[in-house]
């Protein structure tokens, strides 16, 4: 009897099913009368849309022609559903559905880096990923760490990643640092995330003592003067526009922050403003100033449409505003601004928390209200503050003052 064989195929962007079959008229007139089946030129072969519909229909119409092999196929579809386990989970802001990325969006499964890790690794690959959603770990870390753990996978090639020592590691570490260029807070990232698969799913214990962590460079936080923040505001025209940049600063909220209040978590009557599920997963509160109140019960009532759920709501799709876009409203109004200070958005929260300070602020108080879990955190801006250098005289000035140089 003769065989049909069905391939998984790559073309024109998008997974097709192959039907590769001898050439015999009964047969390829079958083929031929399948709904939305196509030759390819360049692969000499026919081909129908992936799904399992046209499967289903491939088998009616062949099954008492010919013997159909689908072992490729089937083998292509476990390969598939093992990659796709390893996908970072998505939550959209404004949903309560926890779902996958579109599986395979951009690159087809056999195009991907995890397609190419032997099959003890990507096995690896997966209890990693589904030890992390155990732990509830948000997405970010999700997708920080499978990106960091997925790189040792790929230098690995054949050899299982389970067999590694701590004396191999600490060699791979080093080749990250001289080859690959990582920056301190890279490596750091890429240790954590190895330390995870090595200590919390494989169960090894103190398997990194042997390994320093590279130090990481102090950036001090870059903050936005007084006069810069009146040029930034009054650049923006629109009342949206102008509400958002306000709550960042006034409230020293991250961007994300930002685009998650909904209507409900503005407290005016306790004058307090609740962020809920931020970082680390931690809800608090922060004081809702009354300038502010005034400025989002204007934007409220006079915007169109109104928002229903969330404070800042797309126009378009009528949940949160995307993050993205805040943060071009945020450079072009400095640009209208003419500020030129290399900041993003985020220099609003920077500059809440060191103005705050330099007004005689409590420094716990401030770590409360930014939501940072240690304190080391917030004392950076004990560098950026100028509260206490404000009378310390320059030993120049006072040179001059002197009369000991001249100009």
């Amino acid at each position: 009897m003769l065989t049909i064989e069905l391939r998984p195929l790559y073309h024109r962007g998008k997974e097709q099913i192959a039907i590769h079959a001898p050439f015999e008229k009964e047969i390829n007139l079958a083929i031929r009368r399948l709904p939305g089946v196509r030759w390819s030129e360049t692969h000499k072969v026919w081909y129908m849309s992936w799904g399992k519909p046209s499967y289903e229909q491939i088998i009616a119409a062949l099954n008492s022609l010919a013997q159909l092999d689908t072992r490729l196929l089937k083998a292509y579809l476990e390969k598939r559903h093992d990659v796709k386990q390893t996908l970072v989970p998505v939550r959209p802001v404004g949903s309560d559905h926890v779902g996958f990325k579109p599986a395979f969006a951009r690159k087809l499964p056999a195009h991907t880096a995890t397609w190419q890790l032997s099959r003890d690794n990507l096995a690896a690959l997966n209890r990693f990923v589904e030890q992390l959603k155990l732990k509830a770990y948000s997405i970010n870390t999700l997708r920080t760490y499978r990106g960091e753990f997925l790189q040792l996978l790929q230098v690995l090639k054949q050899k299982p990643v389970n067999a590694l020592t701590p004396n191999e590691l600490r060699r791979y570490m080093v080749y990250c640092m001289e080859k690959e260029g990582l920056s301190a807070n890279t490596a750091n990232s890429r240790l954590n995330a190895l330390k995870f698969y090595f200590e919390q799913v494989l169960g090894r214990e103190k398997f990194f003592f042997e390994i320093p962590r590279p130090k990481k460079p102090l950036l001090l936080p870059k903050v936005l003067g007084q006069e810069e923040l009146s040029r930034l505001f009054r650049a923006l025209t629109n009342k949206k526009h102008k509400a958002m940049l306000f709550t960042a600063y006034s409230a020293g909220l991250r961007v994300s922050e930002v685009v998650a209040l909904k209507l409900k978590h503005i407290d005016s009557d306790r004058m307090q403003i609740r962020v809920e599920q931020a970082k680390g997963k931690k809800d608090r509160y922060v004081n809702l100033s009354p300038v502010l109140l005034d400025i989002l019960r204007s934007y409220v009532r006079g915007y169109r449409p109104k928002p229903v759920e969330y404070l800042f709501e797309s126009e378009r799709t009528k949940t949160a505003y995307p993050t993205k876009t805040i943060q071009r409203i945020f450079q072009l109004a400095k640009e209208r601004a003419g500020i030129r200070k290399e900041v993003g958005i985020h220099s609003l929260r920077h500059s809440f928390a060191t103005h705050l300070l330099e007004k005689g602020t409590d420094i716990r108080y401030i770590k409360e209200l930014l939501g940072h879990f240690d304190i080391r955190t917030t004392e950076r801006y004990l560098h950026v503050s100028k509260r206490a250098l404000v009378n310390v005289i320059n030993p120049l000035d006072d040179l001059y003052r002197n009369g000991k140089v001249e100009w």
